[in-house]
């Protein structure tokens, strides 16, 4: 298991576990409005890139949260997958010339160092021909986001397409699996002011 996606699913399931705290007067209500320079390292995708650009109107609230948690631990990434489909959309992300795709869930953990992690997980797209279809591609529902944005709005990310989560029932620990051999690399990532 690629080692930054072990760290994200690691990362996702404490912001699904940790409430949003902020430092106080910190500026970081949503909406933030991001772009990026995604860079595919798949072999899928290899040598593709575009601009990307990703919205956020609202976060994730605490209850949102620990409904998406104790699904998980009780149910399973099947139910979880359920849940977080039938959460209210927080904001988009969209690439050029397409149609933005919904997100569910977002929150923001402040960086030790200044600055904050973005965590943004959703459902994959999935298209007319592979739900017909059900290649092996079918099992990787979910799509994870990770941003480091520094206190003067800039960062860079990683984002993980088209993944899979388990719970390790013996170790009590989240696992990811990349159904790509890399995850796309989010470069130049700025947030724009309003």
């Amino acid at each position: 298991m690629n080692v930054w996606i072990g760290s994200l699913a690691l990362v996702s399931l404490a912001a699904l576990a940790a409430p949003r705290t902020l430092p106080a007067g910190a500026a970081q209500d949503a909406p933030l409005k991001m772009t990026a320079w995604a860079v595919n390292m798949s072999n899928m995708g290899a040598g593709s890139n575009a601009v990307v650009d990703i919205k956020i109107d609202r976060w994730s609230t605490d209850d949102e949260r620990k409904t998406l948690a104790s699904t998980f631990v009780e149910k399973g990434p099947e139910k979880l997958l359920d849940a977080l489909q039938h959460l209210k959309r927080i904001g988009y992300i969209k690439l050029p010339n397409s149609l933005g795709y919904d997100l569910q869930f977002a929150r923001e953990i402040p960086l030790d160092e200044g600055g904050r992690k973005i965590i943004i997980a959703t459902d994959r797209r999935i298209g007319y021909r592979e739900a017909r279809e059900q290649p092996r591609t079918i099992d990787y529902p979910f799509t994870l986001i990770e941003i480091r944005l520094r206190p003067d709005g800039t960062g860079e990310g990683k984002l993980a397409l088209a993944t899979k989560i388990t719970l390790n029932k013996k170790t009590n620990t989240v696992e990811l699996e990349n159904y790509a051999s890399e995850p796309v690399r989010l470069q130049n990532v700025k947030v724009e002011k309003s």
